[in-house]
């Protein structure tokens, strides 16, 4: 890669790193790799992904549309191991896509957005880690309005991520607690000025 410096973005379901990563891009300039799209457009495009899916899960994973995501996500949550195996299909190359994506731009530094940073082990390849973070009663809400999910499905979600850990590892922990722009874009101006 360049001498780009890369930022990954993360936190726990709710937290709001995508809004935190939508406020690095506009008011500072950063260009944000949201992972999650990224995968999804991968997973639809990539021949490779395509070919390694189809032998692990079958052919019935793409149909004349595209990416059956009900046939896959039937699969994903039969067995913990198999979600273990799709991403050792589409991490390598959502990460080939990024360092290609990285190596094209043209500001100083860029961000990296991943609900499963550490997971996906996309944290080595980023310069600084920051974490979103905001208590788990914020979060619910945030993720039920969001989602219209129920109460159940998002504390079952939460129990799933790795939070307590991402917090730890992280350089720089921002506090999305409030709605209020002016707290997060105080705490945001840190991070814009790493590479000036």
């Amino acid at each position: 890669m360049n001498d780009v410096l890369t930022i990954g973005i993360t936190g726990g379901i709710g937290s709001g790193k995508s809004y935190v990563a939508k406020m690095l891009a506009e008011r500072f300039g950063i260009p944000v790799y949201d992972c999650d799209r990224e995968a999804k457009r991968l997973m639809a495009e990539s021949e490779e992904i395509r070919s390694q899916l189809v032998g692990l899960v079958g052919p019935e994973v793409y149909g004349a549309s595209g990416l059956n995501r009900q046939h896959l996500a039937d699969y994903l949550f039969a067995d913990p191991e198999h979600a273990r195996k799709v991403n050792a299909i589409v991490h390598p190359t959502v990460l080939k896509d990024f360092s290609a994506w990285a190596e094209k731009q043209t500001k100083p530094v860029v961000a990296l957005e991943s609900a499963i940073l550490y997971e996906s082990g996309f944290y080595k390849h980023v310069d600084y880690i920051l974490f979103v973070d905001a208590p788990e009663d914020v979060r619910l809400r945030r993720a039920m309005q969001r989602d219209t999910a129920t109460e159940a499905q998002v504390v079952a979600r939460m129990k799933m991520q790795q939070t307590e850990q991402s917090r730890k590892l992280a350089d720089f922990i921002v506090d999305n607690s409030t709605d209020s722009d002016l707290l997060l874009l105080e705490q945001l101006k840190q991070i814009a000025l790493l590479k000036q």
